[in-house]
């Protein structure tokens, strides 16, 4: 009894720093270096800002939705146009989901760290790719 007290303490003190990181993460994300500004719609045409990571591959610009909050990419897959503000250029695109190989080497060639994938509590990742309207 005693060890399945451990257990659920251990385990209720990662859901904790997760929840945690995820939220600062959000909050105090930084919109410099290979950060990019994301506009997403949803289903009343309403924008929702977010600063993610531009991450490219074979001449692509993908986004990657690898945390557990990502209403946006649900936005993205549901109205596939998408406004990207980066390094003071901003431009409309359109959003493709990547399967299969495509995302294999999208996935290889933009891996995460241990300790972030630790810290984010091991979300399943997806990617988008920007192709300019």
């Amino acid at each position: 009894m005693k060890a399945a007290k451990i257990t659920a303490i251990v385990l209720l003190v990662y859901v904790g720093i997760v929840i945690l990181f995820e939220s600062m993460l959000g909050y105090f994300q930084p919109e410099a270096g290979t950060t990019m500004l994301i506009t997403t719609y949803d289903e009343a045409g309403q924008g929702h800002d977010r600063v993610v990571a531009r991450l490219e591959s074979n001449g692509f610009v993908y986004v990657a939705a690898n945390h557990w909050p990502r209403a946006w990419y649900r936005q993205a897959l549901e109205n596939p146009r998408m406004r990207v503000s980066f390094q003071g250029v901003t431009a409309e695109y359109r959003v493709s989901n990547v399967s299969g190989a495509e995302h294999e080497r999208v996935d290889t060639e933009n891996s995460l760290g241990l300790v972030f994938r630790v810290l984010t509590g091991f979300p399943p990742r997806y990617f988008v790719r920007l192709d300019p309207s």
